[in-house]
């Protein structure tokens, strides 16, 4: 490995290590700050419509996990197929064998009980036929996104490393 390579490498490594610990922390953030905003947002209003904003929070924080997710799966997947990494080729060969622990890398049982959570205090509202339509529509969407993008999660290292393998073998043909 060329010293380029090595600090290309090292600072990659550092990449999945920083931004693996800053999806946790920015979901732990996010959700105390989804639940204060909740509480105030409730607090001022009673209308069924002051559940969105703490909702549009609760989107946000997910929409940052899930970045920071896929990030660190396509550097790990870079490093496995353009640095033969050891550590990524095992994880990826590991994947998850019967019996093992399963992790919700991208807290989606935590994200959709917190959507039902804040769906409850429009529901006590007694909302209108109308509002219970938008509300109630705004808060399936957003488990919608959250079921697909797990469901596309599930399959991206597989594409990654894919592309990744077709992107080195052109690379190795031109140079």
């Amino acid at each position: 490995m060329t010293p380029r390579e090595q600090q290309e490498y090292t600072e990659l490594r550092a990449t999945i290590r920083q931004r693996g610990t800053g999806r946790v922390c920015v979901f732990v953030a996010g959700i105390a700050t989804w639940a204060a905003i909740m509480v105030a947002s409730l607090a001022l209003s009673a209308q069924p419509i002051a559940t969105l904003p703490p909702l549009l929070l609760l989107t946000a924080t997910f929409e940052a996990v899930f970045a920071l997710h896929v990030g660190v799966e396509r550097v790990g997947r870079y490093l496995a197929v353009f640095y033969d990494d050891g550590w990524e080729r095992a994880v990826a060969a590991f994947g998850q064998p019967p019996g093992a622990l399963a992790i919700d890398a991208l807290f989606t049982v935590v994200f959709g009980l917190a959507a039902l959570l804040n769906l409850v205090p429009a529901l006590l509202a007694r909302p209108t036929a109308e509002e219970l339509i938008f509300v109630g529509g705004a808060h399936a969407l957003f488990v919608v996104r959250v079921v697909f993008a797990r469901l596309a999660a599930s399959k991206q290292r597989e594409v990654d490393t894919q592309r990744f393998r077709q992107i080195k073998a052109t690379q190795d043909k031109s140079g």
